[in-house]
């Protein structure tokens, strides 16, 4: 496949994780939306499989779209809070264009697990549960679930790639621009 056909593919993909999305989150706030096009459409009929599959087991909305941040460190905007099967929750919404392996969704556990410690420090909470639901345009639902030992696992592991994220972006020390420049000095 060319590189233009694949960038096609990744934004239709988008565009109807976009709409998926507003489906869902106007199902939450008891709102109405609809979107006629084609793509619309085929988004719909995904965020009725995830409304009718899995937010049925969910008692309570906290939030839907919130933003959420650990101060000084990093924000983001989780699709939805809730006490989902009687656990605090965090729950990632995605759709694929095929079904997903647990190995391949790695980013959307660290993602749960930095909002979920997030969600703790603002709010005092106590986040027990991570779920991560894809949907795909046959209307193949997967969940994703963790919690406890897991859940706390995926923390460390996003806590490790948060630190070094920092490491690249740290601004050299004094003692490291000196043996930079040195360094350049020798090559010369």
């Amino acid at each position: 496949m060319g590189e233009s056909q694949a960038e096609a593919i990744k934004n239709l993909a988008s565009k109807r994780g976009t709409s998926m999305h507003k489906f869902i989150e106007a199902y939450i706030l008891g709102r109405g939306y609809e979107d006629l096009t084609s793509l619309g459409q085929q988004a719909k009929t995904m965020a009725q499989k995830v409304i009718e599959r899995g937010l049925t087991p969910i008692d309570e909305y906290y939030g839907s779209e919130v933003t959420l941040y650990y101060p000084g460190l990093y924000a983001g905007t989780t699709d939805l809070i809730c006490k989902h099967n009687d656990m605090d929750t965090i729950v990632d919404f995605k759709q694929a264009n095929q079904p997903k392996r647990k190995e391949w969704v790695d980013d959307y556990y660290m993602q749960i697990a930095a909002y979920a410690m997030a969600h703790d420090q603002i709010h005092g909470s106590s986040i027990e549960q991570g779920i991560i639901m894809v949907c795909t345009p046959d209307l193949y639902l997967q969940e994703f679930r963790f919690q406890g030992v897991e859940l706390r696992a995926w923390k460390h592991k996003f806590l490790k790639r948060l630190d070094e994220y920092y490491e690249l972006i740290r601004e050299p020390s004094i003692n490291e621009k000196e043996l930079l420049k040195e360094f350049e000095e020798d090559k010369t």
